[in-house]
């Protein structure tokens, strides 16, 4: 049985700080709060030195390129990033090649995560518009949701037979979540755009033709289905403060039929960032105005938002470096998430408190994960170590990303990760990775 002890750690859980020791067995948080002449002879014991503890971050959102893409990202460099981050736990999208639209092709993600991932992990079964037989058989208990694209964006999985749309609405077995965008006004907007510039689309266009009329009008329709069949809908990536007039603040999570997600980028950037970042930070849905910025974050804080997430998306530098037109959409932030929030706590924008809530907590009861998302005994333990006081500057020698890039580069944070631990296993300490640690699959409540 293996044992150990992490003492002299300021414990931030469930909204609390205090002071005290952790332990740990077979992976399990077996007490919290131990007393130092309480500690077993056997154990490890890994001394905090007075650094603030919390749970693993779980990011519900990140595309990780495995199969077929990985010439961007796989499984195993993208786990190590997420490690680096602080994200023990991690939900991935359908879109890679082939697209994850069968059981089949979701076992055949599983395997390979078992044997590279340093990270826990789900799957994202993908629907299309003639899928739903496939969706039926997805088993509550071990797949995180099924993903649904109103909108075309990297991969092309659109659904646009209203249909099938409204089947899968009806009848899903496990979460919807779905990427809000109206492809119509997309299509007419990036019309009048290309007869103005041609192939020259200026960057900061984006957000003009993938505005906030495309995200609401969807986001409108996608609730209003749910609301009709009574779909436990969770709507991704939010990127305009008018969308927040449509959800609930009110109804506690755990009871909540529909819910929400805004990515670290649309709380950092805006569409000012153009300007100094170009392509770097198109991503689908577009980042928009300082008034979008300001909203979703108060929107978060309010409980209109209800976890954080990234939508981690790497492509190769070249890729992105081409003019507009032709640059993909995406960008790499699973390694730096919990640090930009951080900064976030650092600036007085947002507490410490209510970032493990929606970074480490929310996600668990958003998706009814099993045992994990908070510091409880029986829970994995799932935890990782932030030293408050020190720096971490972003640069292309400590990025671990394969893509090797980030938007991010130069940026001086004023918080830096230090420990993460999965499963009770330090996977990652000071740069340094345990590679012969895999994570686990995630199980779900339901």
């Amino acid at each position: 049985m293996k044992t150990t002890v992490i003492s002299n750690a300021r414990i931030l859980n469930e909204n609390k700080i205090f002071e005290g020791a952790i332990l740990i067995e077979n992976g399990l948080i077996v007490q919290v709060g131990i007393a130092k002449d309480a500690f077993p002879p056997d154990a490890e014991v890994i001394d905090a030195g007075g650094k603030l503890l919390i749970p693993g971050v779980i990011d519900c959102h990140v595309h990780f390129r495995e199969p077929g893409l990985t010439h961007k990202a796989d499984l195993e460099t993208e786990s190590r990033a997420a490690v680096a981050g602080g994200t023990t736990t991690f939900f991935e999208m359908p879109n890679t090649q082939p697209q994850t639209t069968t059981l089949e092709f979701l076992e055949d993600k599983y395997r390979l995560a078992a044997g590279k991932s340093l990270a826990n992990y789900s799957f994202f079964l993908g629907a299309s518009n003639d899928n739903l037989d496939e969706i039926l058989k997805a088993d509550p208990k071990n797949v995180c949701g099924v993903k649904l694209f109103f909108g075309a964006s990297t991969g092309n999985m659109l659904v646009d037979r209203m249909e099938s749309i409204e089947k899968i609405f009806q009848y899903s077995p496990v979460p919807v979540a779905a990427h809000c965008e109206d492809e119509k006004i997309i299509r007419n907007n990036t019309k009048q755009m290309q007869e103005i510039y041609g192939d020259d689309i200026p960057v900061e266009k984006h957000s003009w033709i993938r505005n906030q009329e495309a995200c609401y009008r969807s986001t409108e329709l996608a609730i209003g289905l749910a609301k009709k069949y009574g779909t436990r809908l969770h709507i991704t990536h939010l990127s305009t403060e008018a969308e927040l007039d449509l959800l609930d603040k009110l109804t506690p999570l755990q009871s909540k039929r529909i819910t929400s997600e805004v990515c670290v980028h649309y709380l950092w950037f805006s569409d000012e960032d153009y300007e100094r970042l170009g392509t770097l930070i198109k991503v689908n849905p577009a980042i928009k105005s300082k008034k979008d910025q300001e909203g979703l974050l108060r929107g978060l804080i309010g409980g209109k938002v209800d976890i954080v997430a990234t939508d981690h998306a790497p492509h190769l530098l070249s890729e992105k470096k081409n003019p507009y037109s032709k640059a993909p959409s995406g960008t790499p932030l699973v390694q730096h998430s919990l640090m930009i929030m951080l900064e976030l706590v650092k600036r007085g924008k947002i507490s410490l408190e209510m970032m493990v809530e929606k970074m480490c907590h929310a996600p668990a009861i958003c998706y009814g994960i099993e045992k994990r998302g908070f510091i409880r005994p029986g829970y994995h333990a799932d935890l990782v170590l932030i030293d408050l006081e020190s720096t971490f500057t972003v640069d292309k020698s400590n990025i671990f990303s394969k893509c090797g890039w980030s938007a991010f580069e130069g940026e001086t944070f004023h918080s830096k990760i230090t420990h993460t631990f999965v499963n009770g296993n330090l996977v990652y300490k000071e740069g340094i990775f345990n590679e012969e640690i895999k994570g686990q699959r995630v199980t779900f409540n339901r």
